[in-house]
Order: C-alpha cells, then sequence, then structure tokens
C-alpha cells in the first residue's frame, strides 16, 4: 500500500505561511508511474491537489508521468492514441487543484512504431499554455531511447505565469548546455526539469551538478521534479539562481514546494549580469 506522500512546507528558514504568501510558489511532485494509465492519473491529482492546498500555483511532475518510459514500443503506442484525452484529463486536474501542471505523457508521432515524449502545460484555469516534444533522446549509458521515441522538432517551449516566464527542459537535455541558454534567450526565468532520471554509477552526482550549473550559468531558478522507484533516481529538487537548493525530496514519492522570487532573481542577475556579458551567442 502506498504510503502518503511527502510534503515539505518549511523551507529555508520560512514558515509555511511566508513560503506560501511571498513570490510565485511551486511544487516538485515526486512519483513513479507503473502500468496502469488510470493509477497514475489518479496518482496525479493526488499530489496535484497536496500542491495545491500547500498553496502552490505551479505543479511539476515528472517526464513520462502518466506510463513506464522504459514500457515497450507497442505499449507506448497505445498510451500514445489517448493522447488528447490524457491531455483534456490533465487540464481538468489542473482546474480542480487550482494549480498549473506540467507533465509528461506520450504523443503520436509521423514516425512508425515511435511515438514523441510531450510535455504538456496547463493554466489553473485549465487552459493550455504550451506542449514541448523531447529534442535529445537518452542514446547512452547503455539506453537506447531512438528505437522507441521519436525526437521533437527544435522547438523550445516557454510560457508566463505569475509574473515569471518558465522554460522546459526534459530529462536528457539537461547534459545540452545550449537549449537552456536558448531558452534564455527567450527570456525564461526558471527552467523546469520534468525527468526519468534512471538510476546507475555517478548518475546522481551528475543529475544534482548539472541540475545546479543550469542554474548558476542561466541565473535562473530551476525546478526539476523525477521520477523514484526501482528504475530512476527521484531526488526532486527546487534551486535558486546562485544555484541553493530550497527544497529537496529523497528517493520516495512526496511535494516539497517553494517560492520563485522576483526580487531574488533580479538582484542575482544585476550581481552576476553574465546573460548581459555573454560574447558569444545562439546566433553567433
Amino acid at each position: 500500500m502506498l504510503q502518503p506522500p511527502t510534503v515539505l512546507y518549511n523551507l529555508v528558514g520560512m514558515s509555511s505561511a511566508t513560503v506560501l504568501n511571498k513570490g510565485f510558489p511551486v511544487a516538485i511532485c515526486q512519483m513513479e508511474a507503473g502500468p496502469d494509465l488510470e493509477v497514475n492519473l489518479a496518482s496525479i491529482e493526488r499530489l496535484a491537489s497536496v500542491a495545491g492546498a500547500a498553496g502552490a500555483r505551479l505543479a511539476l511532475f515528472p517526464e513520462a508521468a502518466v506510463f513506464p518510459i522504459h514500457a515497450s514500443g507497442l505499449e507506448l503506442e497505445g498510451v500514445a492514441g489517448s493522447f488528447a484525452t490524457i491531455r483534456s484529463e490533465l487540464g481538468r486536474i489542473a482546474l480542480r487543484a487550482r494549480t498549473a501542471i506540467v507533465a509528461g505523457l506520450f504523443e503520436p508521432s509521423d514516425l512508425t512504431g515511435k511515438v514523441l515524449n510531450t510535455v504538456v502545460a496547463h493554466a489553473q484555469d485549465g487552459s493550455e499554455l504550451g506542449a514541448y516534444r523531447k529534442i535529445h533522446l537518452y542514446d547512452a549509458f547503455g539506453a537506447s531511447e531512438s528505437d522507441r521515441f521519436a525526437p521533437g522538432p527544435i522547438a523550445p517551449l516557454t510560457f508566463a505565469l505569475g509574473g515569471m516566464r518558465f522554460g522546459v527542459l526534459t530529462c536528457y537535455d539537461l547534459r545540452f548546455p545550449e537549449l537552456a541558454r536558448r531558452l534564455m534567450d527567450a527570456g525564461a526565468d526558471a527552467l523546469l526539469v520534468p525527468a526519468a532520471w534512471a538510476s546507475g554509477p555517478l548518475k546522481e552526482e551528475h543529475w544534482n551538478v548539472l541540475l545546479r550549473a543550469r542554474a548558476i550559468e542561466s541565473t535562473a531558478y530551476v525546478v526539476a521534479a523525477g521520477q523514484c522507484g526501482s528504475r530512476c533516481i527521484g531526488l526532486s529538487t527546487i534551486i535558486d539562481p546562485l544555484g541553493v537548493a530550497l527544497a529537496s525530496l529523497p528517493e520516495d514519492e512526496g511535494v516539497a514546494v517553494a517560492e520563485l522570487r522576483r526580487d531574488r532573481l533580479d538582484g542575482v542577475r544585476r550581481q552576476l549580469p553574465v546573460l548581459v556579458d555573454r560574447r558569444l551567442s545562439t546566433q553567433t
């Protein structure tokens, strides 16, 4: 039987009331997607409700939150066939939980036998903010995602919410700093990283270092929600623009909330103006 999700409110020395009434509160919702789509959707709704009750205005879920990413191509195609229905249900969950939701699912592609690894964002009113199809496929450390997935178009996603602009990276995308920099060029203040970061030697270290590196080099918040369970590391976290962890979860299902503050972001960017001082750009 699943234990109730871990919920963290008291972060970086603040009371829960302080966290929930300043800045833009966001939640990381860590879970493990199993082979039953309906059970996974119920888990998303349950965790979103916890996040919404805690005051979060955005709840980030992992990559592949609706079905195991390691499933067979045939199974993934079956789930992708319900993309429109699942997409609509996530919008309804956002409306009921009164929090924006960003979560990973699967979408049909134009390539036979392959699906798209897609992240969809919905606002608090259930309307869609945008969708991002994973660009970089995880053909590394013995894995071969390209056997079952089609790469998405070079079309990075940003959207505005609560006076902040968010950009989306999916899992393996984290290893490609040029994509994060493209999102900074598009005005991103925070990077959302839904992931199913596979377990393995040094993988936890890579995850932690890369998340902090993207935050520091971009002077941006990084909000990362990972799958947990036997195959993935969990370790969801929220990191501030100077690389300080504001909230984190261990290896179990849970929810943690922290605030993204415009004054903190602007202050860091004044002190460390790397985005202004650049001499090489993505257009160079």
